[in-house]
């Protein structure tokens, strides 16, 4: 991805609002995404990433905006007018012909003689490290064969964006991590810019060179995955971002991106502020991993442990505070770390720089 992404946008998104009927699916959507870039349009189901990434391709017309590749505003170019491909959440491989053959059909739709788009069709199938396998049927292969299938096919015509929905959905965990990086190290190969749409957290923070969250139709936050992760702009963000803690606090003042708290239990602390943060209730955000358990008359909010949730390298433990709200802590397990018993009181305290107040 270029380093400055003021330089050579491959597509921007200026302003596009989709309605469907009186449901307004994309509301004032603006965005820039490079050229050479890994983008992710991450958000739960229904909010609009997938209708985004089809108004690029020209499956679905906007209702108001425009959007520009490389320049040109492609808002009225039919599917086939526009140099991008998609590769679905279903392969749609063809049963009957066997992998080369899938490749070669739409080059040949575009004009490919057979020389050529056999030629052609065997290059993306050796990038995709199945050309081992050009003379199998798709249902002579594995999951994750047949979705790289499917991507060499959309890469054959040499497209200037890929955009990929949800490609990976299809697929178990374990296949599911190994094509993540397939996918990374094809985009970094190719020099394509992909798009990709997900509804996972973790594919978005590994994948992705920045990422678009979206709720309701609207961009939330933009930013590389650890700016997301760690400096949320907002309680949305944080929660659908990984796991946080959003305790509830009394602001009593912000000033120059600082906010001064009043934690449950009385105790006063100052943190990094979201912009719009105010005077008032707020709530903090602190990832689990950042809380740590200490002497409840060193700490700075005390509670009793409700629960203990063992997940092989980590131990989750909720701890109740005094007003009945939950906070949970992450501990490494380890020889030596130290697990407090089921009922014990403990002390919370947050790392350095750990803790953010955010707006609703």
């Amino acid at each position: 991805m270029a380093e400055d992404q003021t330089i050579n946008p491959a597509i921007e998104i200026d302003r596009v609002v989709k309605r469907y009927g009186s449901f307004t699916a994309l509301n004032d959507v603006s965005l820039t995404i490079a050229d050479n870039e890994f983008f992710t349009l991450l958000g739960p189901s229904g909010c609009g990433k997938t209708t985004l990434l089809r108004c690029i391709a020209g499956f679905e017309d906007i209702s108001e905006g425009a959007i520009r590749l490389y320049g040109d505003d492609i808002a009225n170019d039919p599917p086939n007018k526009r140099p991008v491909n998609t590769v679905f959440q279903q392969y749609a491989l063809f049963p009957h012909m066997n992998v080369q053959r899938n490749v070669m059909f739409g080059l040949q739709r575009l004009g490919y003689s057979e020389m050529d788009a056999r030629g052609r069709a065997r290059e993306v199938l050796d990038l995709v490290q199945l050309l081992p396998f050009a003379d199998r049927l798709p249902a002579q292969l594995s999951g994750g064969q047949q979705q790289r299938v499917a991507l060499a096919r959309a890469l054959a015509p040499n497209p200037k964006v890929l955009l990929l929905d949800e490609p990976l959905s299809a697929l178990d965990l374990k296949l599911r991590q190994a094509v993540r990086l397939e996918l990374q190290q094809l985009q970094q190969d190719t020099g394509i810019t992909f798009i990709f749409v997900t509804h996972d957290q973790e594919e978005a923070l590994t994948m992705s060179d920045r990422i678009a969250v979206i709720s309701d139709g609207r961009v939330q936050q933009v930013g590389p995955a650890r700016d997301i992760y760690e400096e949320p702009n907002n309680k949305f963000v944080a929660d659908f971002i990984g796991e946080t803690n959003l305790i509830d606090v009394a602001v009593t003042g912000v000033s120059n991106g600082m906010a001064a708290c009043t934690l449950p239990g009385g105790a006063a602390f100052t943190c990094p502020a979201a912009q719009g943060a105010h005077q008032g209730h707020g709530h903090l955000s602190v990832r689990p991993e950042r809380v740590s358990l200490t002497a409840p008359e060193k700490a700075l909010i005390t509670g009793h442990v409700q629960r203990l949730i063992y997940l092989g390298t980590d131990m989750h433990i909720d701890v109740a505070l005094s007003d009945g709200e939950m906070v949970k802590a992450r501990v490494q397990n380890s020889q030596s770390a130290h697990i407090p018993a089921q009922g014990a009181q403990v002390g919370l305290d947050f790392e350095e720089g750990a803790a953010r107040l955010l707006i609703d």
